[in-house]
């Protein structure tokens, strides 16, 4: 199957919660109905992931469930993971992450996504953070990059 392979990332702090929540159902619409198969790759690292994962859930089971699925990606093993396992369909723990120190396991994590992903969406709205160094590095690896604080 060729699955067309998508990455979130945002800031820990949201300031335009509707904005990014109307550009978001919109784009997942599209992609969930227009794509034979959609992986979304999100971590769970702040206000964006929480946010950006009730709604790809939610879309789906407006839209369609059967050709997309969302996967949690962490950084690390984590204490509650049977929690996480029942919300996602999958959690997957890259093993270049967990191996990394510990400080820069997120950024690792981040790489991984961003190097299997077709799709980059995002949302940053300043010049530091995780959020802002991911969407550097997909801008440097030439990803097509969906930027919704933009």
């Amino acid at each position: 199957m060729n699955d067309f392979v998508v990455s979130l990332f945002g800031h820990r702090e949201i300031r335009d919660l509707y904005r990014m929540e109307e550009g978001l159902v919109k784009l997942l619409k599209e992609l969930i109905q227009a794509k034979p198969y959609v992986v979304f790759l999100i971590g769970r690292n702040g206000e964006f992931d929480e946010y950006a994962a009730s709604i790809i859930k939610r879309t789906r089971r407006e839209v369609k469930e059967e050709n997309s699925e969302i996967a949690l990606v962490l950084p690390y093993t984590v204490s509650d993971i049977e929690y996480y396992e029942k919300y996602y369909d999958d959690v997957i723990i890259p093993e270049r992450a967990c191996t990394a120190h510990r400080k820069d396991a997120i950024t690792q994590r981040n790489r991984w996504m961003i190097e299997r992903s077709d799709l980059i969406v995002c949302y940053v709205e300043r010049e530091n953070g995780g959020a802002y160094d991911a969407l550097r590095y997909a801008e440097r690896l030439g990803k097509q990059i969906i930027n919704l604080a933009k």
